[in-house]
């Protein structure tokens, strides 16, 4: 049954929508990451935040995991296709991002 929404901004804010899956996928906008390099990236999400938001953005379709097949395990996430399309909506949170923490003060980086 395809779901029924009231408008567009409810669809893309249910695909992309919670605080974590946004972050994921501008990570992965900057390019392919393994597992670790995605945990450091994200300081505050748990491994198992991180586990079950991968796993969500890959059955939706946003995200691909390639398995290396090698010992130790060598993982890498990426964005899919229709992930890539959601580029500019990403530069565009991120470009707010910093415009409004120069008006508020607000510390964003590795010094928040």
């Amino acid at each position: 049954m395809i779901k029924q929404y009231g408008c567009p901004v409810e669809l893309a804010v249910d695909v992309i929508g919670g605080r974590w899956r946004v972050v994921i996928l501008a990570r992965l906008k900057e390019g392919a990451h393994r597992y670790g390099e995605l945990r450091r990236l994200t300081p505050g999400i748990s491994e198992k935040m991180l586990t079950q938001r991968l796993r969500e953005l890959e059955a939706d379709g946003l995200v691909t995991r390639k398995d290396h097949e090698t010992v130790p395990p060598h993982v890498e996430y990426s964005l899919t296709e229709e992930g890539r399309s959601l580029a500019p909506v990403l530069q565009a949170l991120y470009d707010w991002g910093v415009e409004r923490a120069a008006r508020t003060g607000a510390r964003v980086g590795s010094g928040a």
